[in-house]
């Protein structure tokens, strides 16, 4: 995990993780990418998956249309938001990875918004300094990231399994998912005044951000310092790339995104399916998980000047990128002995590492005084969490906490370990900057530098040593370097990477179905139905009709703004009814085990009771025996492990029942309607299932268009080939007609019972996902009285709210 640009370019404060040291156990991931201790991943991309990848690139990007100045001067347009929204900002990481968005917040907040920072209990009084509502998500930042510095994305090694930390930080991961959904419609915790969410912003490595958008019916944006969209411009920032085929460098730029993103899935998927479970939301579908926010559109704002790294032309127009986020730099004076040490001589080299933890400090600042006196400059050395010290000399002066955005205007170049954060802020300042990467995406922001002709190449950490330390220094100091580090700080000057962000939230956003249709300036909150109308109200205006008895309670409903949804994609019949089928069959397999497993669990529990309960000589120890209130009689023991079985033989059927009646046949339909993509035809689309009416309409409607299209195909594909193509054309008609009827048909009779079986399993299932849906009401119930107690409203006010209310009901009836 990156660290982000800071205010003032200031590293953070958390406390220090484990030293950083290499590492060379093997790996436990698939034969596609391997993790390593540095933070980063080695991807093969010669493996299967990224060779399926490589041609899934290709397609996409042929026939791609792309407006780079319409899109740029779009990005640039301020946007109003007239609805005020209860938002609230997800993330997780160091304190570099909160900071950024204390300034978005702020700005946020002086747009009349509430704005709640959900983020690390450690950051607490951090938030509440910047006058931002805090909510804790729980989780140890340090902890986490030195996990995933050994660990990216979760991937586990073995010497992690080993060592049992992998789920120890899976337990974290889902404490973090619960809190950023308490984080949704909790009251705050200090006020106890009532939030529930109208929108969600969120750094990608939160996790629960689209899970909780998609149970709120929320619109969520995600913003971070790295790329995390694939892109043939680049690798990803976490990626290794090696290849022997591979030979086109964007296609293998572009395959690692997804190779990244899917063996993060691998670490994370059983924990996010699990707390979707609790929110009462399905599982993710296997194939869906790695690609879920690229496939949903979610909006994506980056926060780095495209003055260092341009936005890439094949990214769509939901992406942007906004500028670093800064803030004023702040007021500092600095030590007599400091100020004494700047004037004394020409301006010193910065060279500091932050917050990594050197294995060993004495080498690495015996390094760095070494290749200072071969540059023949003076340094400021900061000592950081390594707390780099060395022997009194007149050329070197050691620092300990200063802000950057003060320090950086009084050197002549910076040479760092490539934090996002440091990195912004010594090009701000027009000064050339050398990176040291240790781990993650450092070697990324090193690179970049790099091709603008700011810095030398970024010399690794394992490298380094005092000759290669000083040609960089050297490099620095060339006029060339200088004159691109200036150009570079001009164009960042130019840039308001907060305001640009929080257009590119607007821009994003639905007004048009946010506002409520009773007090324009409020978000919507809930939908009342009126005959076949219906009209969308506010949590206040809810509350206020409420009271004045012109809205029942049920008729009304949650309003989903934002609905989400999420597909499991077919491609084609084969591969869809394989996939269901090889589904169907692993939850089968695994009922069959819980048949046997469970009644012997029952058996075991049974024998731990009695044991402890015959193990005790005195009534004492009996009563203190963990089982003694639980021990079981035979027949009682007979009777669970019985009951057992037959919970494991239920699971069993109803696995087998939905698979053969519901999910094979489903997949097929899909994959048959979805077939004629495979030879250029669009495949029409019915409208999503999700109850058992939807489910009899797609149904429908698939049938008659499937037979339809499938009859009138075998005509009019000919007919067009033959006046486009002449004779060959007709035959390359009669064939793509008949390929049509092939598929179309097939689909339009599988669907006919498949899509209302598919909807009628929706159904049910929603009829017991319950718990959430009733806790959300209950939220929004709550905030829109405590919202009309806080709007004082006169009698007048509440008076001509009921009015227009009866003037749009009257409407409705017309």
């Amino acid at each position: 995990m990156g660290k982000s640009p800071t205010p003032d370019g200031e590293p953070g404060v958390d406390p220090a993780p484990p030293p950083y040291f290499p590492y060379v156990d093997p790996q436990l991931t698939a034969e596609s990418g391997d993790a390593y201790t540095n933070g980063r991943i080695d991807v093969h991309l010669d493996s299967k998956l990224a060779k399926s990848l490589a041609q899934i690139a290709d397609q996409q990007q042929e026939g791609l249309s792309y407006a780079p100045d319409y899109i740029a001067a779009q990005a640039a347009q301020p946007v109003a938001c007239d609805v005020k929204l209860n938002i609230v900002i997800q993330i997780v990481g160091s304190r570099g990875d909160v900071q950024p968005f204390i300034a978005l917040g702020n700005a946020l907040q002086s747009h009349g918004h509430r704005v709640r920072i959900a983020t690390h209990d450690v950051f607490e009084d951090f938030v509440k300094e910047s006058f931002l509502e805090f909510f804790p998500i729980g989780g140890d930042p340090a902890q986490l990231m030195a996990y995933m510095v050994k660990n990216p994305g979760l991937i586990p090694q073995i010497k992690t399994l080993r060592d049992g930390e992998i789920k120890k930080k899976q337990v974290m991961v889902a404490e973090m998912l619960r809190g950023c959904w308490r984080s949704c419609i909790e009251d705050d915790p200090l006020t106890q005044e009532p939030f529930v969410a109208d929108a969600i912003i969120a750094n990608p490595p939160s996790f629960a951000h689209i899970h909780c958008a998609q149970a709120l019916g929320v619109p969520v944006h995600l913003m971070f310092t790295m790329p995390w969209s694939s892109t043939k411009a680049f690798p990803h920032p976490l990626a290794n790339l090696h290849s022997e085929s591979m030979t086109n460098p964007g296609t293998a730029n572009w395959v690692s995104y997804g190779i990244v993103e899917w063996l993060t899935w691998q670490g994370l998927g059983d924990v996010i399916n699990r707390f979707r479970s609790s929110i009462d939301l399905a599982p993710v579908p296997r194939t869906e998980g790695p690609c879920l926010a690229e496939a949903l559109e979610i909006p994506m704002t980056y926060c780095w000047s495209p003055a260092l790294v341009p936005r890439p032309q094949d990214w769509p127009a939901h992406i942007d990128v906004c500028g670093f986020f800064f803030s004023d730099p702040p007021e500092y004076t600095p030590s007599p002995d400091l100020a004494e040490f700047l004037q004394s001589g020409p301006p010193p080299v910065y060279i500091g590492f932050g917050s990594i933890v050197a294995e060993d400090p004495q080498q690495l600042i015996d390094t760095v005084l070494t290749a200072v006196s071969r540059a023949g400059v003076r340094a400021i050395v900061s000592k950081g969490w390594s707390e780099l010290a060395g022997p009194a000399d007149a050329n070197v002066f050691y620092i300990g906490d200063c802000p950057h955005g003060w320090l950086f205007r009084h050197v002549s170049a910076v040479v760092h370990h490539g934090g996002a954060g440091t990195t912004a802020c010594g090009l701000l300042n027009g000064r050339p900057t050398a990176i040291v990467p240790f781990f993650g995406d450092q070697p990324f922001w090193g690179d970049m530098v790099a091709t603008a002709g700011a810095g030398p190449n970024p010399i690794p950490h394992a490298s380094l040593n005092p000759q290669n330390l000083a040609d960089a220094i050297q490099f620095c100091l060339t006029p060339e370097a200088e004159i691109a580090a200036q150009k570079i700080a001009t164009k960042m000057k130019a840039e308001s990477g907060v305001t640009a962000a929080v257009n590119s939230f607007y821009r994003n956003l639905p007004l048009d179905r946010m506002r409520c249709s009773v007090i324009p300036g409020q978000p919507a909150a809930w939908v009342y139905t009126h005959g076949k109308r219906s009209l969308i109200v506010s949590k206040a205006a809810m509350n206020i009709l409420i009271e004045y008895k012109r809205i029942d309670a049920k008729d009304t409903k949650c309003y989903a703004i934002n609905p989400i949804i999420i597909e499991n994609r077919r491609w084609d019949p084969l591969t869809g009814v394989l996939a269901a089928a090889t589904s169907t069959g692993s939850n089968m397999l695994q009922s069959t085990g819980e048949m046997f497993y469970n009644p012997y669990k029952e058996f075991k529990r049974s024998r731990t009771g009695r044991l402890s309960e015959g193990g005790s000589s005195s009534s004492q120890a009996f009563m203190n025996s963990p089982r003694s209130d639980q021990s079981q009689s035979p027949f009682e023991t007979a009777g669970n492990m019985a009951g057992a079985t037959l919970q494991g033989f239920g699971k069993f059927s109803a696995t087998y029942l939905r698979g053969v009646i519901v999910d094979i046949p489903h997949a097929a339909a899909e994959g048959f309607r979805r077939a004629p993509q495979l030879y250029g035809e669009k495949p029409k689309d019915y409208g999503h299932v999700h109850d058992w009416k939807s489910g009899a309409i797609v149904g429908g409607k698939n049938f008659v268009g499937g037979m339809t299209s499938g009859v009138a195909g075998m005509f009019t594909h000919p007919l067009k080939g033959l006046m486009e193509e002449g004779s060959a054309g007709a035959v390359k008609g009669l064939a793509r007609g008949a390929m049509g009827m092939a598929t179309k048909m097939p689909s339009a009779g599988i669907g006919l019972m498949a899509y209302p079986f598919h909807g009628i399993s929706k159904s049910i299932e929603a009829a017991f996902r319950t718990k959430t849906p009733k806790a959300i009401v209950s939220a929004r119930l709550r905030e829109g009285y405590a919202l009309t107690e806080m709007m004082q409203l006169s009698q007048a006010e509440r008076d001509e709210v009921v009015q227009v209310f009866d003037v749009l009901l009257s409407s409705m009836s017309t």
